[in-house]
């Protein structure tokens, strides 16, 4: 019985050049060994991401339900990220500053505790 599975997948022309090149640099022995690498970069970032959600976002949100008063505001929090070096701050938001954007509230108060 085979262990492997044959596709037939429709890529963009970049997408289709970036597996050509990795498989012409020697990166990679074939075209199915490029595709099958990215698949296990996917699982690898949807492990790390789900594990992140699980350990450390679902305990802050529960240490923020039973102590309200640790929150910080929107507006600093945007203060703290605008102060980060702008190519860090573009690594770590992926994108523009963030003035560029509206939010629900520019406020600098504290938000209202969770209910």
């Amino acid at each position: 019985m085979r262990s492997t599975q044959q596709f037939s997948i429709t890529l963009t022309h970049e997408m289709a050049e970036l597996v050509r090149a990795k498989v012409e640099s020697g990166e990679y022995a074939s075209e199915s060994e490029v595709i099958r690498g990215g698949l296990r970069a996917l699982q690898f970032q949807e492990r790390a991401l789900d594990n992140w959600l699980r350990e450390q976002v679902a305990s802050a949100y529960d240490a923020m339900k039973a102590n309200p008063s640790r929150a910080v505001s929107p507006a600093k929090v945007r203060a703290s990220l605008d102060a980060l070096k702008p190519d860090l701050r573009e690594y770590l938001l992926g994108g523009p500053k963030l003035d560029d954007f509206e939010m629900d509230s520019d406020r600098d108060t504290d938000p209202a505790p969770l209910t």
